[in-house]
């Protein structure tokens, strides 16, 4: 288990928020609908499900985008198990990820499996339908030795205001580089330098409608070679 924790002040006793970046793990609205609107329809999911489709992910925090991709990929009647991998430096503790999960009964199904097998905030998990690996560390040093790529990314890094360091141009490239040539990104964020570095890193970066308060959000998709 790594040195380094989330450190986590709860809101109506609900929500995580971490005091290190001072920024909630989801939206106060609904954590569930924005990540279906941000990461999985941000990312063409379930169309561009395939048999051994891997999504790859900055920032595990509580978990949910990994249990709602999962669900999305069972309820789509996919064959094989869903590869999903999450880069995390401040691995949450089980019992505050079972805290915050408890708010999504929708999801209850497979959050008692991912909890009761979890091994403590990091590791691998190797079921029929998931494959899990969670790579605790900081992903600017992480990623570059990472030896596969994804299908699609989710960007769920804390607010680039708050935790510059997971928005970098060097990080992002890197995203890119691990990715596949049809491979695509979905992030809650629109600030410009976040655009232009993913546009600069090999992405055609599209700014869309956001979830919630958030006007507007970003997506794109690896741009063919020329």
């Amino acid at each position: 288990m790594p040195d380094q924790t989330a450190d986590i002040q709860w809101r109506d006793g609900a929500t995580p928020v971490s005091t290190r970046f001072d920024d909630p793990y989801f939206s106060l609205n609904d954590g569930l609908a924005e990540t279906g609107h941000v990461f999985l329809a941000g990312n063409g999911l379930p169309a561009r499900f395939r048999p051994g489709f891997h999504i790859a992910e900055l920032g595990f925090g509580t978990g949910l985008n990994m249990l709602c991709a999962w669900d999305l990929w069972n309820r789509s009647e996919q064959t094989g198990p869903l590869y999903f991998t999450s880069f995390e430096q401040y691995p949450m503790a089980l019992t505050d990820m079972e805290t915050a999960l408890h708010g999504f009964p929708e999801l209850a199904y497979l959050t008692v499996v991912f909890l009761k097998h979890w091994p403590n905030g990091s590791g691998c998990l190797d079921l029929p339908s998931l494959k899990l690996r969670v790579i605790t560390g900081d992903a600017r040093q992480t990623l570059p030795h990472w030896n596969d790529i994804a299908d699609a990314w989710f960007l769920d890094g804390f607010s680039p205001a708050k935790n510059p360091q997971l928005w970098g141009e060097k990080l992002l490239a890197d995203v890119a580089r691990h990715t596949t040539g049809d491979g695509t990104f979905a992030t809650y964020t629109a600030a410009g330098h976040v655009r232009r570095a993913l546009g600069d890193a090999g992405f055609d970066v599209n700014r869309c409608p956001g979830y919630g308060r958030k006007r507007h959000m970003t997506v794109g998709k690896k741009a063919p070679k020329t």
